[in-house]
């Protein structure tokens, strides 16, 4: 059997922190963060991640045209769980009513999404699932600190989810392809949560060597991009759109000079989302779909680098169907306050 992509949906907040917003707090300007990363600006959740992740989830589970029932393995890709025990996933799974399924969480950063659909291919190939529920889910606005503006004016919350199924169509995931070099695990770390900060003082904060990271996430999102496509048997020329994980649009720019691709088979959100780490592929690719840039038996490659130093990349030929079988609405109400008034109430977590 092969395995295959037949939902997807997404939850993108909706308050918007612009450039011009972090300004007015952080030594900034829309300028400075545009030149340097792509982004314009990010989502700010007035909601839990599981939340995020089960509104996602839930469209997946639609465009699939299946029932939450139907589902027999939730992963959850994530570095922002709701809390440390139980995992994120058994707060989505119950919130779906998905009453069959196992549930498990992921951390493998900014790759969780490409880790965990390597999972669901192995879960299908063995022949213990059939359908597995991936969502790559991030609330990273409680890991900021606007007083770091390297990585303040980084980082998003979103979630983006797919359904993926057993089918003995030829179509699907062709290749999976992982890495991982945990001597980088000091480049870009989160310190102030975990056993290793009981009884400190150190603050809940995103820690990042910006150079390191650039360096490492264009030699192996490039090359990664390569080998999936190798190991598939295409040509390079034959891939019809790269997904990359969207951190930064300069390593995505030199990502795609270093495969010789064309800038339209290149997609990019960075602008509007940041970075939201495991959540960037699904609802890149839920956009995608949504503007009829993916079409029946395109060659995809979804390929992403992140903390750990973790990689992945993977190779999919796109199936018939490119519009959900059905669609619902998901409703947690408006946000009590902008954005930017959500980011001053967290900083004073840091004071």
């Amino acid at each position: 059997m092969n395995a295959t992509i037949t939902g997807w949906g997404r939850y993108t907040p909706q308050a918007v922190l612009t450039n011009d917003d972090l300004a007015t707090v952080v030594d900034t300007s829309d300028e400075w963060i545009t030149s340097r990363s792509g982004i314009k600006e990010r989502r700010i959740s007035h909601i839990v991640n599981s939340d995020m992740a089960t509104a996602a989830g839930r469209q997946a589970i639609a465009a699939a045209g299946l029932e939450p029932d139907d589902i027999d393995y939730i992963i959850v890709a994530t570095c922002t769980p709701d809390r440390q025990i139980p995992s994120t996933a058994c707060y989505v799974q119950t919130k779906l009513g998905a009453n069959n399924a196992a549930a498990a969480d992921i951390n493998a950063g900014c790759t969780g999404f490409i880790y965990a659909l390597s999972m669901a291919h192995g879960l299908i190939a063995a022949g213990t699932s059939s359908k597995v529920l991936i969502i790559g889910s991030e609330r990273l606005s409680t890991y900021l600190n606007l007083a770091e503006r390297s990585t303040a004016v980084l980082f998003g919350d979103g979630a983006g989810a797919v359904v993926v199924e057993a089918t003995d169509r030829d179509e699907g995931i062709r290749t999976m392809s992982l890495g991982s070099d945990g001597s980088g695990a000091e480049s870009l770390t989160a310190t102030g949560l975990g056993t290793n900060f009981i009884g400190t003082e150190a603050r809940l904060a995103i820690v990042m060597d910006g150079a390191e990271v650039f360096k490492n996430a264009v030699v192996r999102m490039g090359d990664g991009v390569v080998k999936a496509a190798e190991d598939a048997g295409w040509d390079l020329d034959e891939i019809d759109l790269v997904i990359p994980h969207q951190a930064n649009i300069r390593i995505i720019d030199a990502v795609r000079r270093r495969i010789g691709a064309s800038e339209d088979k290149i997609f990019a959100n960075i602008h509007k989302y940041g970075n939201t780490s495991a959540a960037t592929i699904p609802i890149g690719l839920s956009e995608a779909l949504e503007e009829g840039t993916i079409k029946p038996g395109a060659k995809l490659v979804l390929v992403a680098f992140g903390a750990g130093f973790t990689w992945g990349a993977s190779a999919i030929e796109w199936g018939d169907r490119v519009d959900p079988v059905s669609k619902v609405e998901v409703d947690y109400g408006e946000p009590d306050r902008t954005a930017l008034e959500m980011m001053i109430d967290r900083q004073r977590a840091f004071t």
